[in-house]
């Protein structure tokens, strides 16, 4: 019997093909999204998306024949990249559904939900009561719903007008001329990138020499998994960019919401001086248009560099600090009316696209200030680089709580530093050297999952090396 709650996670669905996620499961899964989502909030349609994974089409069928059966219209918009699906559910101010599994292996298949204009699901808004429903449409073998309509199902291509939604929030015509290489991992990112850097789209040219790099649509990923938060995922990259003499280097996930950025020299940029940079600017843009920079709020994690609040601090405009994920995110972005907000993970999301993550919207920032200036990326980059980061490194534990417990008792009673736990336990010296680490326990696994950053290096290997043997240590 299949149990929905082993692969329906925080955010998102994430299964095995077809061990977990079928057509009879994905067809519950429509039917409950229609009813719990669609149905309670008025929504005529549910719009749906999917990656080129090989399993998303027969997936997509399946799951619009649960939504249709509940009475509710599907309006399939095909292969687009997740960060598309949220313009389609803004634009056409429906709740959607996008097939994916992001980064993960071709075995996996997955999707991601939102409401009506791209606001969140996850399991505190909605998606628990998804899977809940779901499950018991299988467990009682319902297929079909007795009085009611079916709905229709309508298809529909939304990539030229995302193409010039995105044109008209960042303007790249008067960049200078930029070589621009471009890794999609066999993603999605091979479809967006000419239609909105290029001219596929229907779009003019654009100051851009867009380099290629594995933009075949291709699920089964045959050069790497297209999860660039790996390092070894970005070595084709960064010998490319040094070979062809790039300006800069950017790299997609499988389903092109996420970016990340090599400078000239193939050397990576850190998403948390990306996301300080788009904040400058975002904070700038708010204040031509003669809004006072202090009403401006820009939105960081737990675990972003703290340069970040500081440049916002610096900018006159005011940081809010939230949870790691795109719900919590999201969430604060709107109550706070958010302008930017920006996670560690690379996730950026933008008030004028639906308070959304869009990885391609982040890399034309970068394009801009790059092609806004005569000097070479590191050099645009450098500025906001301030700190040296370890990067996060998982453990194995038996029991998270605990080990958690014996690190915060052991900085409990120190003078010269602050505790909090808004997302995990956070430890912050602020005095000189300044050094902070995070601990969080994984949501899906028995890690515990810790970021260190300081002041120089020395300081963060000591502090990284202290914390990870109280983690550790066994007893």
């Amino acid at each position: 019997m299949t149990t929905l709650a082993d692969f329906v996670k925080a955010y998102d669905v994430r299964g095995l093909v077809p061990e977990q996620l079928d057509v009879h499961v994905v067809r519950a899964l429509g039917a409950a999204f229609a009813e719990v989502v669609a149905l309670a909030d008025g929504a005529p349609a549910v719009v749906i998306g999917h990656d080129m994974r090989p399993s998303s089409p027969e997936l997509v069928e399946a799951f619009a024949a649960g939504v249709t059966a509940r009475g509710v219209d599907a309006v399939l918009i095909g292969l687009v990249s997740t960060d598309g699906l949220y313009y389609a559910s803004g634009a056409l101010g429906l709740p959607g559904a996008m097939f994916t599994a992001s980064h993960n292996p071709a075995q996996y298949n997955g999707i991601k939900f939102c409401r009506s204009g791209a606001r969140p699901v996850g399991q505190e808004t909605g998606l628990a009561s998804v899977r809940d429903l779901a499950q018991e449409l299988l467990d009682t073998r319902t297929t079909g719903f007795e009085g009611v309509t079916p709905g229709r199902v309508e298809r529909r291509d939304v990539l030229a007008e995302y193409a010039a939604f995105l044109r008209g929030l960042v303007d790249l015509r008067g960049s200078r001329p930029l070589r621009v290489t471009v890794d999609a991992g066999n993603g999605m990112g091979g479809l967006t990138v000419p239609a909105v850097l290029g001219t596929e789209g229907g779009l003019g040219e654009l100051p851009l020499r867009i380099d290629p790099m594995y933009f075949e649509l291709d699920g089964t990923f045959p050069n790497h998994e297209a999860d660039p938060l790996d390092p070894a995922n970005l070595v084709d990259l960064q010998e490319r960019v040094r070979s062809h003499r790039a300006d800069v280097g950017i790299a997609f996930d499988g389903d092109a919401d996420r970016c990340f950025v090599v400078d000239e020299a193939g050397d990576p940029v850190s998403p948390s001086a990306i996301t300080a940079m788009i904040a400058r600017r975002e904070v700038a843009r708010e204040v031509a248009t003669g809004r006072e920079a202090r009403e401006v709020a820009i939105v960081h994690n737990a675990i972003t560099s703290a340069a970040v609040p500081e440049i916002i601090e610096e900018s006159g405009a005011r940081p809010v600090r939230t949870r790691v994920g795109h719900s919590y995110v999201k969430a604060v972005m709107s109550e706070h009316d958010a302008v930017f907000g920006g996670e560690h993970s690379a996730h950026y999301y933008f008030r004028d696209f639906w308070f959304a993550d869009t990885g391609m919207l982040a890399a034309m920032h970068v394009l801009a200030a790059l092609g806004e200036s005569d000097a070479p990326l590191s050099e645009v980059m450098a500025p906001y680089e301030r700190y040296v980061a370890s990067g996060e490194i998982n453990s194995t534990v038996e029991d998270a709580d605990v080990v958690t417990a014996r690190v915060r008792a052991a900085h409990a009673d120190r003078d010269d530093v602050v505790l909090d736990e808004l997302d995990g336990l956070t430890v912050t010296r602020g005095e000189e050297p300044m050094w902070w680490f995070n601990l969080r326990a994984s949501n899906t696994e028995p890690l515990l999952r810790l970021n260190v950053e300081a002041a120089d290096a020395h300081t963060m290997t000591q502090v990284r090396d202290d914390v990870l043997m109280m983690i550790r240590e066994t007893r």
